[in-house]
């Protein structure tokens, strides 16, 4: 058996929801909790077994932030004698990541989440990587690479860590760390700042009539279980709408269910379109938070004056 979750972007559900149909396996879903749209444990649970294989889960959703207690699903997952697959894309830009202290055995991000460029990246246990099949051409230096190298890439990726470490020992207070605790700094100090822009923003949305955030709201449980990436509707604008008003005014955000399909569905979004999303970065400032905020309180009074899904750009 297999297990994936509602909250996951598509990227990893599909890919497991083909392999059970390929090999006859059992696919079990954890579903959420709709109040806050967070993974339901106990779900996790009752449907965990000795019969589960592998735990797919998400680190973060890529639509509504909501962070998920990682270390403590892959726990339970290895005391029930299952292998865990972490997609860590949408958290990459907003906290460092330790696959030690997570102890997944496998862990996935993208290179241009974290402001470099379009490089996948795969951390696997040695063991396991060494000990599984790998569906390729005949070997030439490398298991599972082969071939010319994607230099271009690599050289993207070495500037991208040149420019967090540079953070880290400017901002971070790591000037004289090594690299691994400069790029810890980096990310640390840039998630604090995110997320006092997050607050700022989150005050500015309790303002607006007509606004709702989708997920967690409690400032208590920003710092564990959220990142600076929040999905909102307003009343009588729709998402697209709402989103083509703000780009044509030079803000960009965007609408609808970002490849997290599944979760929109049982939120019963779908049929609606979905979300505005937006997200925050280490480069965001208060001024551009406030300039969103005043925007968004313009095309929400729009909505609510009558004009449903009909606000023009300025």
């Amino acid at each position: 058996e297999v297990m994936i979750t509602t909250l996951d972007h598509e990227a990893n559900k599909g890919p497991w929801e083909a392999i059970a149909r390929d090999r006859g396996l059992v696919l079990r879903t954890i579903d959420i909790r709709t109040d806050d749209a967070t993974l339901d444990l106990a779900d996790f649970e009752r449907q965990l077994s000795a019969r589960t294989k592998l735990v797919a889960v998400g680190y973060t959703s890529n639509a509504l932030g909501t962070v998920n207690p990682v270390a403590e699903i892959v726990r339970r997952a290895h005391a029930a004698g299952a292998l865990t697959f972490v997609d860590a894309v949408a958290w990459a830009p907003h906290g460092p990541i330790d696959v030690r202290a997570l102890g997944t055995d496998f862990l996935i991000c993208s290179a241009y989440k974290f402001y470099g460029p379009h490089a996948g990246i795969l951390y696997g246990r040695r063991e396991l990587l060494e000990a599984l099949p790998a569906y390729k051409v005949r070997p030439a230096f490398d298991r599972y690479e082969t071939g010319t190298a994607n230099y271009e890439c690599l050289a993207g990726l070495g500037a991208t860590f040149d420019h967090l470490e540079g953070i880290g020992r400017r901002y971070g207070g790591a000037a004289g760390g090594s690299r691994r605790e400069a790029l810890v700094a980096a990310m640390t100090v840039g998630r604090e700042h995110e997320m006092t822009l997050f607050g700022r923003l989150m005050d500015g949305f309790a303002a607006i009539p007509g606004l709702r955030v989708w997920g967690i709201v409690d400032r208590a449980r920003f710092d564990a279980e959220r990142a600076p990436t929040v999905g909102i509707t307003l009343e009588g604008v729709a998402p697209e709408v709402a989103a083509a008003t703000l780009g044509a005014r030079g803000i960009p955000v965007w609408d609808g269910h970002f490849y997290a399909q599944g979760l929109i569905e049982r939120l019963g979004l779908a049929a609606s379109g979905g979300v505005i999303r937006i997200g925050l970065a280490h480069y965001t400032t208060a001024g551009e938070i406030d300039r969103l905020l005043g925007e968004l309180d313009s095309i929400a009074a729009s909505g609510r004056a009558g004009a449903r899904g009909a606000v023009a750009p300025a």
